[in-house]
Protein backbone atom coordinates (compact mmCIF):
# COMPACT_ATOMS: atom_id res chain seq x y z
CA UNK A 1 0.00 0.00 0.00
CA UNK A 2 1.67 3.24 -1.00
CA UNK A 3 1.72 5.35 1.98
CA UNK A 4 0.17 9.41 1.34
CA UNK A 5 1.48 12.41 2.43
CA UNK A 6 -1.24 13.42 5.47
CA UNK A 7 -0.12 16.87 5.22
CA UNK A 8 -0.41 17.60 1.21
CA UNK A 9 -3.68 15.45 1.76
CA UNK A 10 -4.81 18.43 4.16
CA UNK A 11 -3.59 20.92 1.88
CA UNK A 12 -5.57 19.48 -1.00
CA UNK A 13 -8.98 19.49 1.85
CA UNK A 14 -8.26 23.36 2.66
CA UNK A 15 -8.29 24.24 -0.93
CA UNK A 16 -11.65 22.54 -1.23
CA UNK A 17 -12.83 23.96 2.08
CA UNK A 18 -12.16 27.30 0.40
CA UNK A 19 -14.20 26.99 -2.28
CA UNK A 20 -17.77 26.81 0.42
CA UNK A 21 -19.01 29.93 1.90
CA UNK A 22 -21.27 31.09 4.46
CA UNK A 23 -24.73 31.82 2.73
CA UNK A 24 -25.08 34.85 5.00
CA UNK A 25 -21.45 36.06 4.72
CA UNK A 26 -19.83 36.73 1.25
CA UNK A 27 -16.36 34.84 3.21
CA UNK A 28 -14.94 31.05 2.90
CA UNK A 29 -15.86 29.14 5.80
CA UNK A 30 -11.88 28.11 6.15
CA UNK A 31 -11.00 32.09 6.19
CA UNK A 32 -14.33 32.62 8.42
CA UNK A 33 -12.49 30.29 11.21
CA UNK A 34 -15.29 27.63 11.30
CA UNK A 35 -12.69 25.03 10.57
CA UNK A 36 -11.13 24.22 13.66
CA UNK A 37 -9.39 21.28 12.78
CA UNK A 38 -8.96 18.68 9.92
CA UNK A 39 -7.74 14.94 10.24
CA UNK A 40 -6.55 12.80 7.96
CA UNK A 41 -5.08 8.94 8.73
CA UNK A 42 -3.44 6.72 6.68
CA UNK A 43 -6.59 4.96 5.18
CA UNK A 44 -7.17 8.53 3.81
CA UNK A 45 -9.89 9.20 6.45
CA UNK A 46 -11.08 12.62 6.84
CA UNK A 47 -12.42 14.35 9.93
CA UNK A 48 -13.39 17.44 9.75
CA UNK A 49 -13.91 19.68 13.56
CA UNK A 50 -16.36 22.75 12.37
CA UNK A 51 -18.61 25.29 14.36
CA UNK A 52 -21.35 27.17 13.18
CA UNK A 53 -21.24 31.18 13.15
CA UNK A 54 -24.27 30.17 15.60
CA UNK A 55 -26.20 27.02 16.59
CA UNK A 56 -29.63 28.57 15.08
CA UNK A 57 -27.71 28.88 11.51
CA UNK A 58 -29.62 28.09 8.60
CA UNK A 59 -27.39 25.76 6.91
CA UNK A 60 -26.73 23.75 10.50
CA UNK A 61 -27.76 20.95 8.22
CA UNK A 62 -26.54 21.58 4.89
CA UNK A 63 -23.66 22.81 4.94
CA UNK A 64 -21.68 19.39 6.77
CA UNK A 65 -23.26 17.38 4.20
CA UNK A 66 -22.07 19.51 1.41
CA UNK A 67 -18.56 19.75 3.07
CA UNK A 68 -18.82 16.04 3.00
CA UNK A 69 -19.23 15.73 -0.49
CA UNK A 70 -16.68 18.36 -1.31
CA UNK A 71 -14.27 16.43 0.43
CA UNK A 72 -14.71 12.86 -0.86
CA UNK A 73 -14.79 13.99 -4.23
CA UNK A 74 -11.28 14.25 -3.58
CA UNK A 75 -9.90 11.11 -5.41
CA UNK A 76 -7.09 10.81 -2.50
CA UNK A 77 -10.21 10.85 0.04
CA UNK A 78 -11.73 7.10 1.55
CA UNK A 79 -14.05 8.83 3.50
CA UNK A 80 -15.05 12.05 5.48
CA UNK A 81 -17.47 13.19 8.08
CA UNK A 82 -17.64 16.56 9.75
CA UNK A 83 -18.54 17.27 13.77
CA UNK A 84 -20.02 20.38 14.59
CA UNK A 85 -19.20 21.70 18.15
CA UNK A 86 -19.57 24.66 19.87
CA UNK A 87 -16.87 24.21 22.31
CA UNK A 88 -15.51 26.82 21.86
CA UNK A 89 -18.21 29.33 20.24
CA UNK A 90 -17.63 31.13 17.35
CA UNK A 91 -16.19 34.70 17.77
CA UNK A 92 -14.80 36.70 15.15
CA UNK A 93 -11.53 36.77 16.34
CA UNK A 94 -11.32 33.03 14.52
CA UNK A 95 -11.71 34.91 10.87
CA UNK A 96 -8.49 35.40 9.31
CA UNK A 97 -6.88 38.85 8.57
CA UNK A 98 -8.16 38.20 4.82
CA UNK A 99 -12.19 38.08 5.80
CA UNK A 100 -11.31 40.69 8.41
CA UNK A 101 -10.46 42.69 5.34
CA UNK A 102 -13.17 41.27 3.12
CA UNK A 103 -15.92 42.28 5.72
CA UNK A 104 -14.39 45.85 6.42
CA UNK A 105 -12.95 45.25 9.99
CA UNK A 106 -10.07 46.23 9.38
Amino acid sequence: MTTIDTAELGEKIVRVLKTIFDPEIPVDIYELGLIYDVFVNEDREVKILMTLTTPNCPVAETLPVEIEEKVKSLDEVSSAEVEITFDPPWTQDLMSEEAKLELGML
